[in-house]
C-alpha cells in the first residue's frame, strides 16, 4: 500500500501491519528455501522454522511505505512476553565488523543482560525508535521509579536506493505497534518491517528466520535466527555451496540505481532456551558468522555485521536486584551442537530473507527480487537441491 499525503500516514502504517503480520504464505512468492528443497545444513528444524520457536520469544512488526519514496520499517524482538526490564535475560553482542549504528551495546557487553526488547530498524530511525522503546517500557507496570533504561536498537542501511532515509520516517507509533503486535506465531519474511527497503547480493533482501533443534545429552534445546539482511554487494552470492550469483550474471538493482559498492550490513538476533550464560551466548553469537560466510560475504569494510544472542531460560534469567544469580549453564564441552545450530540456523534465514522477498520500487528505482525459478535451476543442474521438509 502507498499513500502520498501525511495525514494518510497512520492508517497506511497499519494496513501495512496487518499484511506484515500475515502468515508468509500470504506473500507474492515462491516460498521458503526449505519448502522449496534448499536445505542448509543436517540439523531438524523446528515447527515453525522461525526465531519463535523458541518458548516465549516474541516478534512484531510494522512496514512503512510512503509515496514513492519511503521504503522502511520497524521489527522488534521480544526475548519474553514479561516486563524485561524487571526479568532481565543473559545476553552477548558479537561484533563482525563494527561499520554500524548498535545502540546499547556497551552496557550489555558489560552485564551480560538484555533490559529491553530488541528493535531493528533504517540507519537514521535508531535514535527515534530508542526514544519511542524507552516511552513505551516507562509506561510498564513496576515501572513508576525507573530512572535509566538501556534500548537495544540496531539498523541496517535501506537509504542507497529505495528509502528516502534523511526523512527518518519511523514513527513512535510504529514503534509501538511492532511491540504491541509482538507474538509467538509465523514471522512474515522478506520485504516487511525493518527488512521493507533492504538490499542484499544486490537483490532485494530483508527479513528472514529460521530454527534448529539440538539435542544435548538428555535434553534438546532450540536454536532461532533471525537476520534483516543487507549486505554483500560485493560478493558472489553462494547458496548450499553454489555460486549461484556469478551463474545468474546480473544483479537486481535497475539500470538507474547508484552503484553500492562495498557497502550494506546485517543484524543478526540469536535467542536459545539452553542455559547459557553471557560468556557462552558470545561464543555462540561469534558461530553466526560462520553462517553468513557460507552465502559468500566477505564482511566488507563497508558492512555493519552485528549478532546478538539471548537465553529465554528461567534458570538463567536475571531479575533485577538480584543479590546472587544462578550459576546453571551448559558446559563447554558440550556446546558444539548449539554452535553448528546457530551456523544452519544463520545461513538458511538469510536463505529465507531473499527467497521470501519481493520486487519493490521507490525513487525512480526498482530492486528486483531474486529469480527463484532461475536459482533453483541452478541448482539444480548442480545436484543441490533435495526433497522439502
Amino acid at each position: 500500500m502507498t499513500t502520498t499525503a501525511p495525514g494518510l500516514r497512520a492508517v497506511a502504517a497499519l494496513l501495512l501491519t496487518v499484511a506484515a503480520s500475515g502468515s508468509a504464505g500470504a506473500q507474492a512468492t515462491p516460498g521458503r528455501a526449505r519448502s522449496l528443497g534448499v536445505i542448509a545444513g543436517v540439523m531438524p528444524v523446528g515447527r515453525l522454522n522461525a526465531i519463535t520457536d523458541v518458548p516465549g520469544v516474541l516478534v512484531g512488526q510494522t512496514t512503512v511505505v510512503i509515496g514513492d519514496s519511503v521504503r522502511t520499517g520497524v521489527t522488534a524482538i521480544r526475548p519474553t512476553p514479561e516486563n524485561l526490564f524487571l526479568e532481565r535475560v543473559p545476553a552477548a553482542i558479537y561484533v563482525g565488523n563494527g561499520f554500524g549504528k548498535l545502540l546499547g551495546v556497551t552496557q550489555v557487553v558489560e552485564l551480560g543482560e538484555l533490559e529491553t526488547p530488541i528493535l531493528l530498524t533504517c540507519t537514521l530511525c535508531v535514535w527515534r525508535a530508542a526514544d519511542a522503546m524507552v516511552t513505551w517500557m516507562l509506561e510498564q507496570p513496576g515501572m513508576e521509579k525507573v530512572r535509566s533504561i538501556n534500548p537495544v536498537v540496531g539498523e541496517t542501511n535501506d537509504g542507497y536506493v529505495l528509502n528516502a532515509i534523511r526523512s527518518r520516517p519511523v514513527s513512535e507509533a510504529d514503534v509501538r505497534r511492532a511491540l504491541a503486535t509482538a507474538s509467538s506465531g509465523p514471522v512474515a519474511e522478506g520485504s516487511v518491517g525493518a527488512g521493507t527497503g533492504t538490499i542484499a547480493f544486490e537483490w532485494k533482501g530483508g527479513i528472514g528466520t529460521s530454527s534448529r533443534q539440538v539435542k544435548v545429552g538428555d535434553s534438546t534445546w532450540t536454536i532461532g535466527v533471525l537476520v534483516q539482511s543487507n549486505f554483500g554487494s560485493a560478493s558472489d552470492l553462494t547458496i548450499v555451496g553454489v555460486p549461484v550469483g556469478r551463474a545468474l550474471g546480473r544483479s537486481g538493482l535497475s539500470a538507474l540505481a547508484p552503484a553500492k559498492g562495498p557497502l550494506g550490513s546485517i543484524m543478526i538476533v540469536v535467542a536459545t532456551d539452553a542455559p547459557l550464560s553471557d560468556r557462552n551466548l558470545r561464543r555462540l553469537a561469534s558461530r553466526a558468522l560462520l553462517g553468513i560466510g557460507r552465502t559468500g560475504s566477505a564482511v566488507d569494510n563497508g558492512s555493519g555485521d552485528y549478532v546478538i544472542a539471548f537465553s529465554t531460560n528461567k534458570a538463567v534469567r536475571r531479575p533485577r536486584g538480584a543479590v546472587r544469580l544462578s550459576q546453571v549453564d551448559v558446559g563447554n564441552d558440550a556446546v558444539s551442537g548449539l554452535f553448528q545450530g546457530v551456523v544452519e540456523a544463520t545461513e538458511e534465514a538469510i536463505y529465507n530473507s531473499l527467497f521470501m522477498a519481493t520486487t519493490q520500487k521507490a525513487n525512480g528505482y526498482t530492486v528486483s527480487a531474486i529469480p527463484v525459478d532461475e536459482v533453483l535451476a541452478i541448482l539444480r543442474s548442480r545436484g543441490a537441491v533435495g526433497s522439502s521438509k
